[in-house]
């Protein structure tokens, strides 16, 4: 089969707008949480499609954006999104501690034929999401009954250290290669193939990057009137309290990917400040002070 890059994604949720969030944090901040359970209770099932996009290597290598950079879509008309399967949430757990708080993702487990891309963020975590298990859970999280493969437990040379509470890996050696029966990397079974990806990872600091063009479609083509609107309080709201220069900055950023955008902020931006003002206008003209 011939190697190919691919990016997975999940349909997304429907949002709140931020003052309706604003409002449920302080009001009723387990209100998600509860219709989750209440959901999965009643039968009415969430569930999230997952699809894949993908690329051939020699089309990375000429790609006009760096497809391993995290700010930036494959373009959905350029590559289609391939249904892959669906994620659905049947039942709520029995034991929320046991279930859910000691559960233990990770990017590092991969299936053999996947390989990490050389995404900067990706390659941080592969590596510190498990540091921060064994912090969190200690050094044989992967024993707990939650973060087990079901059908087919794992085999490997980790063994004893605090809280072993399996079968230690049925005596076998804690050394490789051995003469007892130690499990064997599945690779070896595997055909070897060897793949070569010419785009360097060094693209992801280059000077030229676009970074703007996606950003305007996203504004001016995906979203609609409804959605630019929100996304402008947002933005207004998160950098209100910020030094004015840091406003301008951003502005600035955003009219680089459309100049309705920037626009946008700056009078949501300026609304917000005209009503922070206005209880210290209020409170002046009632102490009878001269504005």
């Amino acid at each position: 089969m011939k190697a190919l890059l691919f990016k997975y994604l999940f349909s997304s949720p429907r949002c709140l707008s931020a003052k309706r969030a604003d409002e449920l944090a302080g009001s009723d901040a387990d209100y998600s949480l509860r219709d989750l359970y209440n959901a999965i209770e009643n039968g009415d099932y969430p569930s999230y499609t997952m699809y894949i996009q993908v690329m051939t290597f020699e089309e990375a290598e000429k790609f006009r954006f760096n497809p391993f950079d995290l700010t930036k879509v494959w373009p959905h008309k350029e590559y289609p999104l391939i249904p892959v399967g669906r994620l659905t949430f049947d039942r709520n757990p029995k034991n929320y501690f046991a279930e859910v708080e000691q559960l233990a993702f990770s990017p590092a487990n991969l299936v053999p034929g996947i390989e990490p891309s050389p995404d900067k963020m990706l390659q941080g975590r592969l590596f510190s999401y498990n540091d921060t298990h064994r912090h969190r859970l200690g050094a044989n999280y992967t024993q707990i009954p939650v973060n087990c493969p079901y059908r087919a437990r794992t085999k490997n040379y980790q063994r004893d250290g605090p809280m072993t509470v399996d079968a230690n890996q049925e005596g076998a050696p804690n050394y490789f290669p051995n003469s007892f029966s130690g499990p064997l990397d599945s690779r070896r079974h595997m055909e070897s193939k060897v793949s070569c990806c010419t785009p360097d990872v060094a693209r992801y600091n280059s000077s030229d990057e676009d970074n703007f063009t996606q950003a305007g479609n996203l504004y001016r083509v995906v979203m609609n009137e409804e959605e630019r609107q929100r996304l402008v309080e947002n933005i207004a709201g998160h950098i209100i309290n910020t030094q004015e220069f840091i406003q301008e900055r951003a502005i600035k950023n955003f009219s680089q990917a459309d100049p309705e955008y920037g626009f946008g902020v700056r009078t949501a931006l300026n609304k917000l400040k005209k009503a922070q003002s206005k209880p210290i206008i209020a409170a002046a003209a009632a102490s009878g002070a001269k504005l």
